[in-house]
């Protein structure tokens, strides 16, 4: 039996009244729903980080060990002034080694009509930086503020089912390819 993926979710904001939360809450719960993944909710704003100083030597063990457990990561992100929250770059830069070849996807949250589309342009190149693999296709969630009633239920959720299973059938298919890449190295496939 092939062991489950570990497909964590970030929720990229720190901001009261946050409408990402909701988008986030939605993409873990149909996560959670697939077979074979298992994941979890990692909110940026509850984890200890200095702010004295940068990158690994403020490495958050936690963190540390979710990264380095997760197959794939997806990063639910809100646009702020078309970029990212200086938060959730802060705390991605905690770790390296941790990211190396593994999938993330991207969903982008927004109040306009873009739908985080800027948002997710500026993070390309620093996934690709941190040694993580993005997927082709993205999620972009717009005028978020009008997605959900005030329960905060979605009110399309068909839709946004249809567009998420896309978008995890790759992030799925690119984790299991890449799990299978770290743990079968080209030097030991050359012998």
């Amino acid at each position: 039996m092939r062991k489950a993926l570990f497909i964590p979710v970030i929720l990229g904001t720190s901001r009261q009244g946050r409408q990402s939360e909701l988008v986030a809450r939605f993409v873990v719960e149909q996560v959670a729903a697939r077979d074979g993944i298992e994941t979890e909710l990692i909110d940026i704003r509850t984890i200890e980080i200095a702010v004295d100083d940068a990158g690994e030597s403020i490495k958050n063990s936690q963190f540390s060990a979710t990264m380095e457990r997760a197959d794939g990561l997806i990063i639910v992100v809100p646009e702020y002034n078309h970029g990212y929250p200086g938060l959730l770059k802060h705390v991605l830069d905690t770790c390296l080694k941790e990211y190396i070849h593994k999938a993330v996807g991207l969903c982008g949250v927004s109040a306009g009509a873009f739908g985080g589309t800027r948002v997710i342009q500026n993070l390309l190149p620093v996934m690709r930086e941190l040694g993580l693999v993005t997927t082709f296709y993205d999620l972009n969630f717009s005028n978020v503020q009008s997605l959900f009633d005030e329960m905060g239920h979605l009110i399309d959720e068909a839709t946004q089912i249809r567009r998420l299973d896309r978008f995890l059938d790759e992030l799925v298919w690119m984790s299991t390819v890449l799990r299978y890449g770290r743990q079968n190295p080209l030097n030991a496939m050359e012998e």
